[in-house]
């Protein structure tokens, strides 16, 4: 297992703008308190949400017409959201694909993907569709569908790196995404189900985002400016070299990902039904050929069918 450091990404701008406004205030008087804030599809309400009465979570989300979609909105190509606030991507028109079977409109709420992954809810969205690997660790406290896709996981370095080989990074800074199969590879935890691991993980320092974008944006600064490499999804990688990020990937991919719809076994009503008829849509998507159009639509491939 390789020894690394761990860093976070520090968000420090909240902060400053506290001690900027404790610093200018003077005496005033107790303020009233302020009225709650409205939830937005953005931003849901951190409280658990009013359960429907009787039935199952299938049942509600087909009463209410609407089904709650959590992703990332900044994880281009699988999900991402234009300037004028729409929402693109790979996962998205999964997403609204599903929602379209089910005879019911999406609603995309942005969170970040630790809080995914952590389960508990708390009834704030129905779904994932965020390209989540299945581990042994998040059916713990996560129910999945069968994968709706297949990636592999590299290292990417930027354009003007020397390293040819992942052997080259040991000793050096790579960034990644918070609680994803990434860290788990980097520490030497990591489990995949049906999967295994390809290239053993360099001793390195690792540096973690809030997303795996705002690691590889860091990387295209320069050559060890803050980053040696990134590790993420390859379609990521090819993305951002699209995009004109002067980047190039590392070698060959270090493991492969079954990627599939998340629900929370937490939840207030039984996830069953919903889980199983989201499966059966997923193998209609495969059949049907639609998995495979939306991959090559934004990959430029077809990567819904598992390599052997």
């Amino acid at each position: 297992m390789p020894v690394i450091r761990i860093r976070w990404q520090p968000m420090l701008l909240p902060l400053v703008v506290l001690l900027l406004l404790a610093a200018c205030g003077g005496q005033p008087a107790a303020p009233a308190a302020p009225a709650p804030a409205a939830p937005t599809p953005e931003a849901p309400a951190m409280t658990d949400a009013p359960a429907a009465t009787g039935g199952d979570l299938l049942a509600d989300v087909e009463r209410r017409g609407v089904l709650r979609i959590s992703t990332d909105s900044n994880y281009a190509p699988q999900s991402f959201r234009n300037p004028d606030g729409s929402w693109e991507g790979f996962d998205i028109e999964v997403g609204r694909e599903v929602a379209r079977r089910l005879g019911v409109e999406p609603e995309f709420l942005d969170i970040n993907f630790d809080v995914i992954t952590a389960g508990s809810w708390n009834n704030r969205w129905d779904i994932n569709v965020g390209s989540m690997t299945v581990t042994a660790e998040r059916r713990e406290v996560l129910a999945f569908t069968q994968p709706y896709y297949f990636t592999p996981a590299a290292f990417a370095v930027h354009a003007n790196s020397s390293a040819t080989s992942v052997a080259d990074l040991e000793g050096k800074k790579i960034g990644l995404g918070a609680a994803t199969t990434y860290l788990n590879y980097m520490e030497g935890t990591l489990t995949l189900e049906g999967e295994e691991i390809l290239v053993p993980p360099p001793a390195a320092e690792v540096q973690v985002y809030d997303t795996d974008l705002l690691a590889v944006q860091d990387l295209a600064l320069g050559d060890g400016t803050r980053l040696d490499a990134v590790l993420t999804a390859l379609p990521t990688i090819d993305n951002a070299i699209k995009e004109g990020l002067p980047i190039k990937v590392l070698d060959t991919p270090v493991y492969y990902e079954a990627l599939a719809i998340a629900l929370d076994k937490s939840s207030a009503l039984p996830i069953e039904g919903l889980q199983a008829r989201i499966d059966a849509i997923l193998g209609e998507m495969h059949s049907d050929g639609t998995l495979t159009r939306l991959s090559e639509q934004f990959y430029g491939v077809d990567i819904t069918k598992k390599i052997e």
